[in-house]
């Protein structure tokens, strides 16, 4: 399965309390802090939630 690397390039900060959660279960906590998580469908949801404050990137496994 491919592999997703997700980088935070923007804060959470004046977003919705959903987007914020969403970044913390990502496990994003500051800006360029950068995650390497499964090409699921729950994931992917969850990048769409935040779309507007990370960078995806597939990931050669």
């Amino acid at each position: 399965m491919a592999k997703l690397r997700i980088t935070q390039i923007r804060s959470g900060i004046g977003g919705t309390h959903n987007q914020r959660a969403t970044l913390r279960t990502l496990g994003l906590r500051k800006i360029n802090a950068t995650t390497v998580r499964e090409d699921r469908p729950e994931v992917l949801g969850m990048i769409r939630t935040v779309t507007h404050l990370v960078r995806v990137e597939e990931v050669d496994s």
